[in-house]
């Protein structure tokens, strides 16, 4: 089975693949350049097919969690990587209620030990899952490419014995009014200009 960090989308050309996120369900779409996933009292996610492993690799993703909107607990976007047990998973939460990131390795839904920063929609812009030498690494970046470890965790016996692995770009909230989260760059980064392209921008910028 594919490693984890080859499923790559830059939602670039605002058209759902739907052979990579062939099991994606509820309300979603891709709009300006990006995943968006409604954020209502139901559920709604991008979600691939349950064919990958995170043994030995990693996932990122560029998260924009809803507003808060009223809600009274629960106003969150999601990344999600889920075993072939209901409720065991892996992921990171971004909760616009009570304003805080959340590290979780679920099971039973629940994760009584997971870490929880203050969110920052700068530093925590980017969140990534990584696996290395029995190892499970969660952490944050401002641009994808400087990280800061947010919790580390023995690699349960689930993610190196698992092949199908599932990713979910999630998105729900308890009450409020109904919007979305947002996610970019999975596993990319955006393309920046250089060489002839950032060149031409100069000349162009020089002539008035």
């Amino acid at each position: 089975m594919p490693a984890i960090g080859t499923l790559v989308d830059s939602f670039d050309d605002n058209a759902v693949d739907a052979v990579l996120w062939v099991d994606s369900y509820g309300t979603y779409s891709e709009t300006g350049g990006r995943a968006r996933v409604a954020c209502t009292d139901g559920y709604s996610a991008y979600a691939s097919a349950a064919a990958y492993t995170l043994a030995g690799s990693s996932i990122y993703v560029r998260v924009y969690p809803p507003a808060a909107g009223g809600a009274a607990t629960a106003a969150y976007g999601q990344v999600s990587l889920l075993s072939a047990v209901a409720g065991t998973e892996l992921g990171v939460q971004v909760n616009a209620v009570s304003g805080v990131l959340r590290c979780q390795s679920n099971v039973g839904y629940w994760d009584a030990a997971a870490v929880e920063v203050a969110y920052d929609p700068v530093a925590h812009a980017y969140v990534r899952v990584s696996e290395a030498a029995g190892s499970l690494v969660w952490a944050t970046s401002p641009d994808g490419s400087v990280w800061t470890t947010r919790r580390t965790l023995a690699t349960p016996g689930w993610v190196t014995s698992s092949t199908t692995v599932q990713v979910r770009l999630e998105a729900h909230r308890d009450s409020g009014t109904a919007d979305y989260a947002e996610f970019d760059n999975v596993n990319t980064l955006p393309a920046s200009p250089s060489g002839y392209a950032a060149r031409k921008a100069g000349l162009f910028l020089g002539f008035f």
